[in-house]
Order: C-alpha cells, then structure tokens, then sequence
C-alpha cells in the first residue's frame, strides 16, 4: 500500500482531497506537533478514513441529542466565520424535511469556513483506535487474519518497534488478492471448490440486509449507513426485491469533490446518484470499480470463484441473487476472511491491554 500520510493540521477538504486524488480509502494522520525522534505510537492519531469523514459529516447534518445542546470541541475551535454557514445552519440544510436537498447540503458545506478549517486531528473521534492497532513483522499470520476479520480492521500497519515509521498497511483487499494469487495450491483448491452455502454464506441474508429505494435521497442512503453501522447498501427497485446499484459510505467523496454531480439535479436520489457517479467516472476515470456496474453471484458458486471475482474487479461486496436476481444477501471481504480462521480459546492474551476502546459513536 502507497506511503500516503495525512498531516493532523491538514483540514477536512485536503484530507479529501489527499485520499481522492491518490484513490485510497484511508491514511495514516501524522501528529504535527510529535517530536522529531518519536516513535510511531507518539508519532500518529490514527487512520482516517473516507467512511470516518462520511460519518462525521452526517454527525454534523442531524439535531444534536437532548441531553447535549452545546458545541462539540471542533465547532468552538472553527466558529463560522464572514456569514458562513456553522454546523448548527448544516443540521438546518440536512434535517428530515430537507434531506431531499442533497446537492444544497453538500453545496453549503464545501463551500463553508466550517468543512475548510476543521482539522483533521479534531474528528478523531472517528479513528477506529487510538493510535491504531499495529503488527510487527514477526507477529503470525492467523493474528493478521483474525483483526481482519473478527475484530473488523479495514486495514493493518506494519511497524518495527521502536521505530518511528510505518512500513507497510495490510488490507482486506491486499489478504484477498494473495488468496487468489494461491490458485494450484493444494489446500486452496480443496477449500476453493467449496460452494458458498458449504461455508455458511452469505452470513447476512435478506431479512437482515439494510436497503434503500432507488426513489429516495441519497443523503437518506449515507445517513441509514450510518445509524446501522454498516458500510455499503443496495439500491433496490420498487418492490425491494431486486438491485440495481451499490452505495458505499466512501461514495460521499463524489458529492465532495465533484459538484457536477449534484449541480444537475434538483432532487439527488439514489438512482440520480449512481447514474451521476458513473456518468462522472465515464468522463475522469474509466479504469474504476465503480463501472462494474451491479455485481452479484449465487450460492451454489465456489468461494475460489468469488475471491477470484472479488479480486480481478477490486470491490470490497458483492451481492446474493437467486435465479430469479432476486437479493438474497450480501458478501463482504470480511466474511470470506473469516471463514479461513478459528481464534483459539486465549490467543490474544494481552494482545490488546493498553488500546483505547471504540468511541461509542464509531462506526465499526
């Protein structure tokens, strides 16, 4: 993975910008003020990612809860300034009767001291941990496997103790692309000619997968991510029982770097968006996933099938269909991961002591 680091004075819109241009989900944030000499856990926040911005964002759109009627730390320290708008005018523009208005939401915001002066380091709150959790080269394989899967990492750092420097980030993707990289192996074609339903996926099914209609507002699809904690959804059609396009929380990016996509629209909504995205992509970047389109599989296909899918077309999900295309669940990196390991009774020991705990409000 790149050697892209994101400074902690660095504001919401570079960061954006920084992960857009470089197409990365996530960076590691450097502490400005860290000594020269320090080492990494003194030397990093923690890892931003795109979703952890989406979340943050859409914090800022919702009322605040009754019981806290006062300004977050972050909304002191970039008080709006020359008429623009605050984070109190943003939960205006973002409020249930005006959730239609995406393209005003996102418009007010981007163009807003607030979006500009908010710093990287005071949203924080939204790193998974604090710094991050680390592995060093001589740590196993089944630890690496595990945090990907069981204890939901989107993505490893590889430190030296001691050091001061990450030397490497391991992702899902990065754990999938190596397991089609096994095909001829012996143990990966016994295990690869496995069907899905063999394996018990797709761990989530229909009743359990979060949906949004292709009929309602996009920013409805990123705040629903957001209150059910998970990081993509499908648009379905009106009966809700077929797909037509996939939403991920990174997708916010479109609406913060490309406002030709909502410039077009007076109503923004979930199949306006999936349409304005690939319009986008057609004309700035053919060789993006994205233009896919809806990729789904069945569960009477091998798991050696789908990583192969998974890894040639780089997505993080794919969706369950039966015959008819019907939705009939969803398949993350995650969950393939997953079914490769078995976390003995003790394994971590104190593997984790001294690691902050999820904030409450973090999407996991």
């Amino acid at each position: 993975v790149s050697g892209i680091e994101i400074k902690s004075d660095a504001s919401l819109a570079e960061a954006v910008q920084i992960l857009a241009q470089n197409k990365i989900l996530s960076a590691p944030v450097v502490d400005v003020d860290a000594p020269e000499d320090a080492s990494w856990i003194d030397r990093y926040l923690g890892i931003v990612e795109f979703a952890g911005i989406a979340v943050w964002i859409l914090q800022q759109s919702e009322p605040p809860s009754p019981t806290n009627h006062s300004p977050t730390g972050a909304e002191s320290a970039v008080a709006p300034a020359n008429g623009m708008p605050s984070s109190a005018e943003l939960r205006t523009l973002g409020s249930e009767d005006a959730s239609i208005t995406a393209g005003d939401f996102f418009e007010a915001l981007t163009s807003s001291e607030f979006y500009k002066k908010t710093k990287v380091r005071d949203i924080s709150g939204s790193f998974r941990w604090a710094p991050f959790l680390a592995l060093q080269q001589s740590n196993s394989f089944l630890t690496m496997l595990l945090l990907l899967s069981k204890y939901k990492m989107k993505s490893i750092p590889i430190v030296d103790l001691g050091a001061g420097n990450i030397n490497n980030i391991i992702t899902q993707s990065a754990v999938i692309h190596m397991l089609a990289e096994c095909t001829g192996l012996q143990w990966f074609e016994s295990w690869g000619t496995k069907k899905l339903s063999e394996i018990g996926l797709p761990t989530i099914s229909r009743n359990q997968l979060v949906t949004v209609h292709e009929d309602e507002p996009v920013l409805q699809a990123f705040r629903l991510m957001r209150k059910k904690r998970v990081g993509g959804v499908p648009v379905v059609t009106g009966d809700g029982k077929k797909a037509i396009g996939n939403i991920s929380l990174r997708d916010v990016q479109f609406l913060l770097t490309a406002p030709e996509i909502y410039h077009d629209y007076r109503l923004i909504t979930a199949k306006n968006f999936l349409l304005a995205v690939k319009n986008y992509l057609e004309k700035h970047d053919t060789r993006s996933p994205m233009l896919s389109g809806m990729i789904t599989c069945k569960t009477n296909e091998t798991i050696k099938e789908l990583i192969q899918m998974l890894d040639s077309l780089k997505i993080q999900r794919v969706y369950v269909v039966d015959d008819d295309g019907n939705l009939e669940g969803t398949i993350t990196l995650r969950d393939i991961i997953s079914r490769l390991v078995y976390e003995p009774p003790g394994y971590f020991g104190d593997f984790f002591d001294g690691v902050l705990p999820l904030p409450e409000n973090c999407r996991v």
